[in-house]
C-alpha cells in the first residue's frame, strides 16, 4: 500500500485543488486497488506542492542546475536496494516527490491542470520505485509503468 504525505508550499495550488490531500487519498485509493504488487509493504511518500523559487533552489543544491524544472524526485533507495527492502520490511519510506505548479500553469500543451498534475506525481513516484530515464529502453520501461498507473487512477 501507497501512503503519501502531502505538503502544499504554495497557496496557488488550492485555485486549481481545493483540497490536496483528499485529491492524492483518492488516486492513491484507487492505485492501490489495482497495484498488486504492494499488498504487503506499506511504503510512504511525500509530495511536496511548490511554486518556482522553492523547486529552483532544490534543484540547484541538488542537482547542480539553476533552473526550475516541473518534478523533481529524491529516492531513498536505488531500485535494487528497494527490492531487498520490500522483501524484509514491512513498512519502507521511499522518498521525496517536489511539484512545481507554475510548470503545470504554462504548459501550452496541456488543456487539463488536474491530468497534468496526475502525470507528474506518478512520474515522480516511479522514480522512487528506482526507475530512470537515462537510457532509451529504461525511459520506454518508465513510460510504460507510468500509464500503467494513469489508466489504475483514471478508472
Amino acid at each position: 500500500m501507497i501512503k503519501f504525505n502531502v505538503i502544499t508550499k504554495n497557496t496557488s495550488w488550492y485555485d486549481y485543488i481545493k483540497n490536496p490531500n483528499n485529491y492524492i487519498d483518492k488516486k492513491i485509493e484507487k492505485l492501490n486497488s489495482k497495484n498488486k504488487i504492494l499488498k504487503r509493504n506499506k511504503v510512504y511518500c511525500t509530495l511536496l506542492l511548490s511554486g518556482e523559487k522553492e523547486i529552483k533552489i532544490l534543484n540547484s543544491k541538488f542537482r547542480k542546475k539553476n533552473k526550475s524544472t516541473d518534478v523533481l524526485s529524491f529516492p531513498f533507495y536505488e531500485k535494487k536496494e528497494l527490492q531487498k527492502k520490500l522483501l524484509t520490511n514491512k513498512e519502507i519510506y521511499l522518498g521525496d516527490i517536489i511539484i512545481n505548479i507554475n510548470k503545470i500553469k504554462s504548459d501550452k500543451k496541456s488543456k487539463n491542470f488536474k491530468n497534468k498534475f496526475d502525470n507528474l506525481w506518478i512520474h515522480g513516484l516511479v522514480h522512487l520505485f528506482g526507475y530512470d530515464h537515462k537510457k532509451e529502453q529504461d525511459y520506454l520501461e518508465m513510460i510504460k509503468i507510468e500509464k500503467k498507473y494513469a489508466s489504475f487512477i483514471n478508472a
